[in-house]
């Protein structure tokens, strides 16, 4: 009989460490840039390749490994790595599969700073980025080339919580490969669902990736990032990251460690509160429309019952008014904060043109499903009713 598999939370909490042990219960911050040797034979055994031996906190430090594992566990995956930054990770992984020459194809819907390194960034190394509109996946077989290298998308996007049919997009992915006798790489930022709520690798994606900064942190308190997959791939991701130097702190692994043991907790006391805002907005006369997977107005509630087991904490209203109106309902706010990000406890809000979306042409803002009185908002853990009240009389001053 197949021994059943803990839980998330038991996972999140514990790691793989679930046997008797004697040590510290809370994980120990190994400060340090670099390590002591006991004696030369352990450079010798780390020019010989031996991955065992520390050296340098750049390449790998006991503290983010012990997170790094746990991380890897709460995905069913065989690794992580873990980085300085969400960015930081995105960036690291892309540039692991792709080189000059190379194509991604990606769905248009995206985290601005994910859009912004493919406009700005990609291009000087010679990587072009090609868009498939989500809703016309059946082009990815002949927007594909045999230079084709990575497909990349987010469910669901950032801002707009627009889900992609990822089943489909996988399906596709592997009719292009065929098709072009080539390995197309496959990664979803998961940022939005989380693990709680969405399992890249039963879907069939190869690589995750996760702004950990967010639900992973949940404290608004630190920046880290993680691309999660198997041993094979994530050995180039390790490797460039070398280089790059986008290397997790120690003391950030740490503060992740702490979260973990809260994470299942808060993320569903977050989409409770998430559901039950997004139905008391969707009732008041000033709000436009309210985008949340889990209401019936979605256009894509189904397709989020398909492929997430929960809906997350992010919700997007738009109000009255314009960018303005959503100014005056931002500023208006006592109990939920107005800053930009996301998966903390405190219900944040942020408009994203001013925000994840500046510095975009109107052109760039259609293409990604944002306007002007749009107003993210990553509901925290306070009390429901506090939370309905703050944004009733925030809306009521429009």
């Amino acid at each position: 009989m197949k021994k059943k598999s803990p839980s998330l939370a038991t996972r999140a909490i514990h790691g793989t460490k679930l046997h008797p042990y004697k040590g510290p219960v809370t994980l120990p911050i190994y400060q340090t840039s670099t390590y002591r040797f006991e004696n030369s034979n352990d450079a010798v055994l780390y020019a010989n390749g031996d991955p065992n031996v520390y050296v340098y906190s750049r390449y790998h430090n006991p503290s983010v490994e012990e997170v790094e594992a746990k991380l890897a566990t709460m995905y069913h995956a065989e690794a992580t790595v873990l980085f300085s930054s969400g960015m930081a990770a995105i960036s690291t992984a892309i540039l692991s599969v792709v080189s000059a020459g190379d194509e991604i194809l990606s769905t248009p819907a995206l985290y601005g700073g994910t859009y912004r390194f493919f406009r700005d960034v990609l291009p000087k190394f010679g990587v072009t980025v090609t868009y498939v509109d989500p809703k016309d996946l059946a082009a990815c077989s002949a927007l594909a080339t045999p230079k084709t290298k990575l497909f990349f998308c987010e469910s669901p996007t950032n801002p707009t919580v627009e889900l992609v049919d990822l089943y489909r997009a996988i399906a596709e992915v592997k009719k292009a490969e065929k098709k072009h006798r080539t390995r197309i790489v496959t990664m979803l930022d998961n940022t939005f669902a989380s693990v709680l709520h969405q399992d890249p690798f039963a879907i069939g994606f190869d690589l995750a990736v996760e702004s950990a900064t967010k639900y992973i942190g949940g404290h608004s308190d630190l920046l880290a990032g993680a691309v999660i997959g198997t041993k094979k791939d994530l050995k180039q991701v390790r490797q460039v990251a070398k280089y790059l130097g986008g290397c997790a702190d120690p003391f950030a692994a740490f503060l992740i460690s702490r979260s973990l043991k809260t994470f299942e907790l808060r993320v569903q006391r977050q989409t409770e509160n998430a559901m039950a805002l997004a139905k008391a907005l969707e009732k008041h006369p000033k709000v436009l429309r309210v985008l949340y997977p889990g209401l019936k107005s979605h256009p894509q509630h189904a397709l989020a019952k398909k492929q997430m087991s929960g809906f997350g904490a992010m919700l997007l209203i738009e109000v009255k008014g314009g960018v303005n109106g959503a100014a005056k309902v931002c500023d208006s706010l006592c109990v939920a904060v107005n800053a930009m990000s996301l998966g903390g406890v405190e219900t944040l809000v942020s408009i994203p043109v001013y925000s994840s979306h500046v510095n975009m042409s109107d052109a760039e803002l259609a293409m990604h499903g944002v306007t002007p009185g749009m107003i993210r908002i990553s509901a925290g853990a306070e009390g429901i009713d506090d939370l309905i009240g703050d944004f009733r009389q925030a809306l009521d001053r429009l």
